[in-house]
């Protein structure tokens, strides 16, 4: 952009020094923090102070010259853009961003936490902001502010980077960490966030005032430079007067505010190598009233500039590019941070914030399912534009349905969303927003699965089922939403005890019906399918109420039948392993103790190694009184001692089968209880050739509603001696090694961590391995033992928890799945990975109508006999397709042109461009994690997709699209480490065209254009 041109001149001239005679120069930034929940809904902030911010910000940096604001995240502005803001508002926002004066910075729709998203959330939500900014503005952020998240990942700046940002603000650190980094200017730093793809990118930290200024003036009882006050809810003041509002600026009191404001300054600069310092004016719900905020802070501005050469400083209104074109003119060198990251975070020694990695445990499911679904659903749609562009599904309908899924995925990952952090108003808004727009999906999966593809064939004999009722024939459509072939298992809940089930080419599939483990009136039968990439097949289930005479009638379908196994109690537990009962399959051997009812060992039979292993449930119990000793809440952790079994009595069945055998444990709080307060119930698939996942244990937990006060895991013990060293996940990017830390207080809380998608422990010769479809917290307390925090139910007398309801007094039922694998780290290394996309991205299973009996053939033989239903996208094992979507962004993908789109008089809506397809691959495997699916790979992009059409042109686009990477030039910054040998991505399509190279951990992000629709824009 030219004004950055402008400011990099500037600053070049003005502050390239920073002798010891020059005076700090403290670049005040004006900014809000707006929360897009958190304690009140977003339609609750938009009407007490959001829409007010930016109406107000506009208005008076349009007055004043000099004056100037960052916009951080984007949900709210485009709620204000969309429906609040006047023509007149918008005209002075153009105009305000064209003189960069208002700076749109981090962009995303929300400022996300790092601990408990996934990679595919993060990145979907730096792509809807960052498309909405370029398409409107033609401006693309070059600089984060996650100045709020509870801890900082590795992965975040891997991603910040490849999106084309030029520096990164981190400040939620370990509070004794900062501490130290304080005091020896390390605050800032390079930040190679990944050991294998080496993209790095400058980072700052915020002091321990964060992004706030200081709240006490020594001279005044109000709040420090928030001449705004306080803002209040439900409704603003009609007389515009806030609570707290600061002493106004005047003669008696300029002199005083001076005196705080460059004593602060110059302490935060203290702590710094340059001379510049980042001063944020503003915090939590501010500028809602600009003109008095302005109005203050520009005469006291004034009054410092005047005495600088008393005070030894100078400020200015700056924004965030201003700042770090100082910081990085003043030609330093900086020290190199690897892909250590910055977790778990505690801002005191008994105030460990890792609680918020398993609270509303329902919300951090129903987010990851619902992303699955976009996922789904996206690819089903690209591929069905590309087939049927005149098709019956009307595009732009669908286009507003997967929007819609957008916008309610984006928006949940907020720090106070995802995390569980927020009221319970809001979480139910975020659960709110995620199934209506998942609602609206469903209709467009069943809209492209069953409407015809041609307008003259009669669409009108396949209805999607609803309700309860069933008749004696089903159909189903089964979906792969994954670039690889798979074979698997998919469950469906019936109401007939028997069943055979039919492929699209009328051959017996084999399957397996018994009783449901949720309700005694249901059963559940499991399918195998085999599926190719992106494909999706129809079945035909055949129901009877009476059992089958003879074996053929029942096809390939198995009809278990359960073992009971009479309750037992573990108050005396010294006479076990009396009685060992073998579960077998082609993997495994699991042995359960009869006189326990619990797990005694696994043996993996490729190696024959037996691993002793029991998992049970136990539970913290928190302390709810805040003059007794710390608090559990929404946020923290602190153990009130250690666990304790949550369990008197076990009872077990075992229902074995041909396509899985199960294992049904029941836990009792009370020996003489009538309901179970725990389950666990554990699949042991068949292997059927090698096709299945048959390397893993498929386990699923219900438990709830909790006792207040209660913390409930899951604890794996096991014999594998890993000195209680454990290895978690970054958002499903990259494993992190976390080894036990001894702490002078809290150290139990303090050795927990995030678990997005992976955790495992290990030894020399065998790894226990745990995959996840969402987030909890994990440790490992002792060597060989792995626990995995299901559920928390809190309640406290703290008042700031009472006065926003922020207690986590949450009575849910949770039912979380985890996978299991047990086996070599050779082995587990080939397999995890992939493991655990199949688990967040399961087949998409539609149930629809019986079809007209005379049409029953036809529905499964559109296709010739035996043929495929649909073409498949096969990737190689260790590429996952990340991405195939149609945006519908309009911008051109040249950027001059696009600005003199932007800059005309001309602001109309453009319409939604839907022959553009967004293409991600990612490598998913380390750098030395396998000796050969670690290295590069090369495709040929046009051979690739010619299941998905004929390729016309590639280009290549950063992460989120907005970039052409070859002209992305990213600002490179001295270091004390030699980075010639350091891996450079690749910034084009390799010379052979549409051939391209993935190297270990690289997202490549594409723009694909295919034959069936028009050129380049």
């Amino acid at each position: 952009m030219r004004f950055i041109s402008v400011i990099f001149y500037f600053i070049s001239c003005s502050y390239a020094s920073t002798g010891e005679n020059k005076p700090i120069q403290a670049f005040v930034i004006p900014h809000s923090h707006m929360d897009v929940g958190w304690v009140y809904t977003i339609q609750e902030s938009m009407h007490a102070y959001a829409a007010n911010v930016y109406t107000s910000v506009t208005e008076e940096l349009s007055k004043v010259k000099h004056r100037k604001f960052i916009a951080v995240e984007q949900e709210f502005f485009r709620l204000w853009w969309d429906n609040v803001a006047s023509d007149s508002h918008k005209k002075q926002v153009r105009q305000l961003v064209k003189e960069g004066r208002l700076e749109f910075i981090l962009g995303g729709q929300v400022m996300h936490d790092e601990a408990v998203t996934d990679l595919d959330d993060e990145i979907l939500q730096m792509t809807e902001g960052h498309g909405f900014l370029y398409d409107t503005f033609g401006v693309r952020p070059q600089f984060s502010w996650h100045v709020d998240p509870f801890g900082a990942s590795a992965t975040t700046p891997v991603l910040f980077a490849l999106a084309g940002f030029n520096a990164h603000i981190i400040s939620r650190i370990d509070y004794d960490l900062k501490d130290r980094m304080q005091q020896n200017k390390k605050l800032q730093f390079m930040w190679r966030g990944s050991s294998s793809l080496k993209e790095q990118i400058f980072t700052h930290t915020m002091d321990q005032f964060s992004y706030c200024t200081p709240s006490h003036l020594p001279f005044s009882n109000s709040s420090g430079f928030y001449w705004n006050g306080v803002v209040l809810f439900p409704d603003p003041p009609k007389d515009g007067v806030y609570p707290n509002m600061s002493l106004p600026v005047t003669k008696a009191t300029v002199q005083a505010y001076a005196k705080t404001m460059v004593e602060n300054i110059k302490q935060r600069a203290a702590w710094f190598k340059t001379k510049h310092v980042l001063w944020p004016w503003g915090c939590d719900k501010q500028f809602y009233n600009s003109s008095v905020q302005f109005s203050n802070m520009d005469p006291l501005m004034n009054y410092i500039n005047q005495k600088s050469e008393e005070f030894g400083v100078t400020v200015q209104y700056a924004t965030l590019s201003e700042y770090f074109l100082a910081v990085h003119q003043s030609d330093l060198v900086w020290e190199v941070r690897g892909s250590q990251d910055f977790l778990p975070y505690s801002t005191a020694s008994q105030q460990a914030w890792t609680g918020f990695y398993a609270s509303r445990n329902v919300l951090k499911g129903v987010a990851r399912r619902a992303s699955s679904q976009l996922h789904a659903a996206e690819t089903l749609f690209t591929r069905y534009r590309l087939d049927y562009p005149d098709g019956p599904v009307a595009k732009d309908w669908a286009l507003a349905k997967l929007r819609a899924l957008r916008w309610a995925v984006s928006e949940v990952q907020h720090h106070d969303g995802i995390t569980g952090t927020e009221s319970p108003r809001v979480a139910e808004m975020y659960l709110q927003h995620l199934k209506q727009a998942m609602m609206g999906v469903d209709e467009l999966l069943a809209a492209i699965f069953l409407l015809p593809h041609n307008l003259d064939v009669d669409g009108n004999n396949y209805r999607r089922t609803k309700g309860a009722h069933q008749t004696l024939e089903q159909h189903i459509i089964v979906y792969n939403p994954l670039a690889w072939n798979i074979t698997t298992l998919v469950n469906i809940t019936v109401t007939f005890p028997f069943a055979r089930v039919f492929d699209d080419a009328r051959q017996a599939v084999p399957a397996q019906i018994q009783k449901s483990a949720l309700s005694n009136r249901t059963y559940d039968l499991f399918i195998l399918v085999e599926l190719g990439g992106l494909q999706h097949r129809k079945y035909l289930i055949k129901f009877s109420d009476k059992p089958c005479s003879k074996r053929s009638k029942c096809g390939d379908t198995f009809e278990a039948k359960g073992v009971p196994f009479e309750r037992r109690s573990v108050r005396n537990r010294k006479k076990t392993a009396r009685r060992l009962l073998p579960v077998l399959s082609e993997t495994y051997k699991l042995m359960f103790d009869q006189d326990t009812n619990l797990l005694h060992s696994i043996t993996y039979l490729q190696d024959k190694k037996r691993i002793r292993m029991t998992q049970d449930f136990w539970e913290y119990h928190a302390n709810g009184d805040v003059q007794t000793g710390p608090i559990s809440d929404n946020y923290m952790f602190s153990a009130n001692g250690s666990a304790v079994r949550a369990y008197e009595a076990v009872q077990m069945e075992i229902i074995p089968g041909i396509v899985m055998s199960e294992i049904r444990q029941y836990f009792f709080r009370n020996e003489s209880d009538d309901d179970y307060a725990f389950s666990v119930v554990t699949r042991v698939p068949r292997c059927f050739g090698g096709k299945v996942g048959c390397h893993r244990l498929e386990q699923t937990y219900s438990l709830g509603p909790l006792p207040i006060n209660t913390e409930v895991i899951f604890r794996t013990s096991s014999s594998l001696k890993s000195e209680r060293s454990l290895y978690t996940d970054d958002n499903g990017y990259q494993m992190m090694k976390r080894t036990h830390t001894e702490f002078t207080n809290n150290t139990l809380a303090r050795n927990y961590f995030p678990m997005v998608r992976t955790a495992y422990i290990e030894d020399e010769l065998s790894r226990l391995v745990l995959l996840s479809e969402r987030a909890h917290g994990v440790s490992s307390q002792t060597s060989g033992q792995l626990e995995v925090m299901l559920h928390r139910r809190l309640w406290n007398n703290l008042p700031w928890n009472l006065g926003y309801n922020l207690t986590l007094n949450d009575s849910s039922v949770v039912r979380p799945t985890l996978w299991m694998m047990l086996g070599s780290k050779g082995l587990t290394s080939k397999l995890y990975q992939r493991a655990a996309l199949e688990l967040q991205h399961t087949p998409v299973v539609m149930v629809i109508d019986q079809p007209c009996e005379e049409e029953e053939k036809g529905f499964l033989e559109k296709e010739p006999r035996g043929s495929s239903p649909s073409r498949v996208l096969v990737l190689p094992p260790n590429l996952h397709l990340l991405s195939l979507s149609i945006p519908g962004w309009n911008y051109s993908s040249h950027h001059d042109v696009h600005l003199g789109r932007v800059h005309s008089d001309k602001h109309r809506q453009p319409e939604p461009n839907y022959d553009r397809v967004l293409l991600r691959i990612m490598h998913i495997f380390e750098e030395g994690e396998d000796p050969e699916l670690s290295k590069p790979v090369t495709i040929h992009l046009k051979d690739v997709l010619q299941a998905v059409g004929e390729v016309s042109a590639v280009e290549e686009r950063s992460l989120t699209g907005t970039w052409d990477v070859a002209s992305m030039q990213r600002w490179t910054w001295k270091t004390t480490e030699d980075v010639s040998s350091r891996n450079v991505r690749s910034s084009r399509i390799e010379k052979e065209p549409f051939s391209v190279t993935i190297s270990p951990k690289q997202i490549r992000t594409f723009f694909v254009y295919f034959k069936s629709g028009p050129r380049l824009p």
